[in-house]
């Protein structure tokens, strides 16, 4: 058994001890989300190069690069909070996720299209890289690990252990 991203890092073979949770599970999870979105808009670009032209990669490269960019500072953020606050995170994503719906929707509506965008290609790219993105960030969210309870720290050397044996059944201290 070796997960190197467990808390304690990797387990020595021969040897089986308890995994605590995954440290900071975000940047790994923006990687992997990164080389899917990348390994799509390859293969997009490549048609759209095929069948339209410059501007057909320039929507797809476009497209592609609004979603992760703003998917990419929700798990940026999820990181650093994360690191401070981990049972804060989830909530930091819900207002993430707003800003960027509305930061989305106001690049779209201010800026504009450019002359040269081709938008079924901007659009084709910007849903598959959002599908193949939420995909991606689920599947690796799913293998994180979570403590879900405090566990009993071992004590420390030196310090004494509270002996209950001697104390009354009732809990009442004589």
């Amino acid at each position: 058994m070796n997960d190197a991203s467990a808390t304690g890092g990797p387990v020595p073979s021969g040897r089986i001890v308890v995994s605590g949770p995954t440290s900071s599970p975000w940047l790994r999870i923006l990687a992997y989300c990164s080389v899917s979105a990348v390994a799509v808009v390859v293969i997009l670009t490549a048609v759209a190069a095929v069948t339209s032209g410059g501007a057909g990669v320039l929507s797809v490269l476009f497209g592609a690069a609004i979603v992760v960019l703003f998917f990419g500072i929700s798990l940026l953020v999820g990181h650093f909070v994360g690191r401070k606050n981990p049972s804060g995170a989830i909530g930091i994503f819900l207002v993430t996720y707003l800003v960027k719906v509305v930061g989305f929707a106001a690049v779209l509506f201010f800026y504009g299209a450019p002359g040269w965008l081709d938008g079924t290609w901007f659009f084709t790219a910007a849903v598959v890289t959002v599908l193949l993105w939420q995909g991606t960030e689920v599947v690796a969210f799913s293998r994180t690990r979570h403590q879900l309870y405090n566990d009993p720290q071992p004590p420390k050397a030196g310090v004494p252990v509270a002996d209950h044996r001697d104390a009354p059944e009732d809990g009442k201290n004589v």
